[in-house]
């Protein structure tokens, strides 16, 4: 019976393990493409992997030593290219995962870039603006060796911003003595931000849904949308999904959520947000805490655009959803996509949906070395023709193997990569 019970609580721990998770969808892609031994351990393991403690002076006089890593996946194709992320929940399986799925989201958008990430473990939210700050520049100075515009680029993730990016930016220009804009994207426009960059993600999700559903037969305005997460993927995607005319009936923060079958005013919605820090007490709307019963909402397309892990074996059945296009990175389990394409729910996969934040990071990383930048219609438009021209590719690399968008958007990425890899050769 012990036994028994340890391989059942080891075999659920498996499917909420990201690493895993993404190992099996490139395994899978891999067995398709009849990927040699060689490349195949090659590009399933990173390539560099660094974890440092960092010092930080808090505010009461006393020195906290917090842990971080860089972990840089693949630069075949390019400098590694990644967020940074300050969270409790860092761990370096999550954070290897990230990474390649960042190779993997780069190559499928074919921008010259290879997949990197980076995590702190710690909790903002009890810090104080100058905790942060220092955190931050000395989390820098220890990776300092392996970042560079020609060798990793970071930008933000959960719980890091514009301002965050400006002190590596800054850290990292005083040791180089001399600026340099483009050692990290996502920054304040004054120090070489790109306009669309903060709404980019939020955009490729929205082109994403476009694009899947003239390929189901669906209208936006026939389209009820549940969106978890209200930031710069979930608020923003929302908002602009509005503007197409899809009915946003749910939305949610890590608090609570909202619903109205009716259809939710987004720009009130976002204001009642900005104001109040929550989107409880907003009118017209029912408030409800319970944020997983919100993925169960019946609708026509889910945005899940929080975190990791939400949709899973234990809530999948449940899934209501025609559509599930992937705001955040890896919101579903392994086990839960394959359940999801055996039930015929059409999935846009993270590694192609939320591809619009690193194409304008890569739009962004160009003008910083050109020294010219672009309109936000440019910005805008180059976006949505990458964003495009990578769904169509994946959708006809998904019919041509007869496999899901997930499974297609996985052989698109590795075989470029592989291909890559065996033109440069390696050496003895």
């Amino acid at each position: 019976m012990s036994s028994g019970s340890a391989v059942a609580t080891h075999a659920h721990n498996d499917e909420f393990n990201p690493f895993l998770s993404m190992q099996k969808g490139f395994d899978t892609a891999a067995d398709h493409l009849g990927l040699e031994q060689g490349v195949r351990k090659v590009l399933s393991m990173p390539d560099r992997e660094l974890t440092v403690n960092v010092p930080v002076l808090m505010d009461n006089g006393t020195v906290e030593v917090f842990t971080g890593h860089r972990v840089q996946h693949n630069t075949l194709r390019g400098p590694s290219k990644g967020g940074i992320r300050f969270s409790p929940d860092v761990d370096i399986d999550e954070v290897r995962a990230l990474a390649a799925w960042m190779t993997w989201k780069c190559s499928v958008v074919n921008v010259p870039f290879g997949g990197g990430k980076g995590g702190v473990i710690c909790d903002p939210r009890s810090m104080s603006i100058g905790e942060q700050e220092r955190l931050t520049r000395r989390y820098t100075t220890a990776i300092l060796d392996i970042i560079g515009p020609d060798r990793d680029v970071p930008a933000p993730d959960m719980n890091t911003n514009e301002q965050t990016m400006a002190w590596i930016m800054d850290t990292y220009s005083m040791h180089e003595r001399k600026t340099s804009t483009a050692v990290v994207t996502g920054k304040p426009l004054s120090i070489g931000g790109s306009r669309g960059r903060r709404e980019a993600t939020g955009r490729g999700v929205m082109i994403s849904a476009n694009e899947a559903l003239k390929m189901i037969g669906l209208r936006p305005e026939d389209t009820r949308v549940v969106v978890q997460g209200a930031g710069n993927v979930g608020g923003l995607g929302a908002m602009l999904l509005h503007r197409e005319g899809y009915r946003i009936t749910s939305i949610s923060d890590m608090y609570g959520y909202i619903v109205n079958e009716r259809g939710l005013d987004m720009p009130a919605v976002l204001n009642h947000l900005r104001e109040k820090r929550t989107l409880e007490g907003f009118d017209g709307a029912d408030y409800s805490t319970d944020g997983k019963a919100q993925l169960e909402l019946d609708c026509e397309l889910l945005v899940p655009a929080a975190t990791e892990n939400q949709i899973t074996t234990e809530n999948v059945d449940r899934i209501k959803a025609r559509l599930i296009v992937e705001g955040a990175n890896g919101p579903t389990t392994a086990a839960a996509s394959e359940a999801l394409s055996k039930r015929g729910v059409t999935v846009v996969p993270d590694i192609l949906a939320n591809a619009g934040g690193v194409t304008v990071s890569y739009f962004e990383w160009v003008q910083d070395r050109m020294g010219y930048f672009w309109t936000e219609e440019i910005v805008n438009s180059r976006l949505e023709q990458i964003m495009v021209q990578a769904f169509a590719e994946v959708r006809q690399t998904s019919e041509k193997f007869g496999v899901d968008l997930r499974t297609g958007a996985y052989i698109l990425s590795i075989d470029r990569v592989a291909s890559v890899y065996r033109m440069r050769g390696i050496f003895s």
